[in-house]
C-alpha cells in the first residue's frame, strides 16, 4: 500500500510485529537508528511507528504480539533514555493537531493518539498500559 498506491519509495512504519510476535524492520536506515517514519501525519520525528499486523477490533491480540512490542519499546526507547511508562511531548507538523501545537503523549502510545484513525483497533489499544508496564518492566523501572 504505501509503494504501490502512495507512490513512497519505502514502507511508513519502522516496524512490523505479526501474529507470532516476530519482529520485522520496516523503513530502511537500521533499526537502531534514529529513522524518520511515515507512520503518523504530524508527528513522524521523534518517534518510531510499529505496525503489528491484523485487526484488533473484536479479536484480542495474542500474548506474543503484546509481548513482541513491549520487549521492542523498552529497547527502542532506551536508546534514547526514555521510560516506557512515562510522557513525551511533542510539537505537531500537522494533521489532527494544529501545526505548531504541543502535545503531551504516552511514551507508548496508539497511532489513535495522533492521528484520526481506529488503529490499532479497540482491543489492541487497551492493551497499551499492560504494554507500557511491562516495557518499563524490562527497562528496569
Amino acid at each position: 500500500y504505501h509503494v504501490l498506491t502512495n507512490g513512497w519509495r519505502d514502507i511508513g512504519y519502522n516496524f512490523l510485529v505479526d501474529r507470532c510476535g516476530t519482529v520485522y524492520e520496516g523503513r530502511a536506515g537500521g533499526v537502531a537508528e534514529p529513522v524518520r517514519g511515515a507512520h503518523t501525519l504530524g508527528f513522524n520525528s521523534h518517534t518510531t511507528g510499529v505496525a503489528v499486523l491484523g485487526s484488533y477490533d473484536t479479536t484480542a491480540p495474542p500474548q506474543a504480539v503484546l509481548d513482541a512490542v513491549a520487549q521492542l519499546a523498552a529497547w527502542k526507547l532506551d536508546l534514547s533514555g526514555v521510560d516506557a511508562a512515562g510522557t513525551t511531548t511533542l510539537t505537531s507538523d500537522g494533521g489532527r493537531y494544529p501545526k505548531g501545537q504541543d502535545v503531551t503523549f504516552h511514551a507508548v502510545s496508539g497511532h489513535r493518539d495522533g492521528y484520526d484513525t481506529d488503529c490499532p483497533g479497540d482491543l489492541l489499544y487497551a492493551a497499551l498500559d499492560g504494554i507500557r508496564r511491562d516495557a518499563a518492566a524490562l527497562q528496569g523501572h
